[in-house]
């Protein structure tokens, strides 16, 4: 069975991560969606709120799965077998970092591979820092993240 990691910050959770998510359970039999910490990021949801949340806007989903950790993202799919590491890319500059990313995880972890996917054309601006600024100054958010937790989103980032 192939397994599929999807590795994320996820704050927060954003129509496009939801696209990618749905399309690598399409690909794979089984999906793990890995809400990850990045240390040159400050959050506003803990690691446990995002998963929660992930895990309402995929419940429909049978095959994936959501999980937190904060190790190396090289080190969790080894203790997770065989696996795949899948992320999406919106841009150049999206593949420059991730690209390098891909490698790092291989000279951690020569058994891991990483598979790109492309963002659909309509995510291809959609960031969840793009979220959390349009959010802050009072912008609608509705079409940007999923409607099961849009309301938690907007009450964080006006409460903020």
């Amino acid at each position: 069975m192939k397994t599929a990691i999807c590795p994320g910050s996820f704050d927060p959770v954003t129509l496009g991560h939801i696209d990618i998510i749905e399309r690598a359970a399409s690909i794979f039999d089984r999906t793990v969606v890995l809400v990850m910490q990045n240390s040159r990021k400050s959050y506003l949801f803990t690691p446990e709120e995002r998963a929660a949340m992930l895990r309402k806007v995929t419940a429909a989903l049978p095959n994936v799965t959501v999980e937190t950790s904060d190790r190396l993202l090289a080190a969790a799919c080894a203790d997770m077998g065989d696996v795949v590491i899948v992320k999406g890319l919106r841009a150049v500059s999206d593949f420059e970092y991730e690209f390098q990313m891909a490698l790092m995880n291989k000279k951690l972890n020569s058994g891991l591979d990483t598979l790109f996917l492309t963002a659909s054309e309509h995510f291809q601006y959609l960031s969840s820092g793009v979220v959390k600024e349009v959010c802050s100054y009072g912008g609608d958010v509705s079409e940007l993240v999923p409607k099961e937790i849009h309301e938690e989103i907007v009450s964080r980032l006006r409460r903020k």
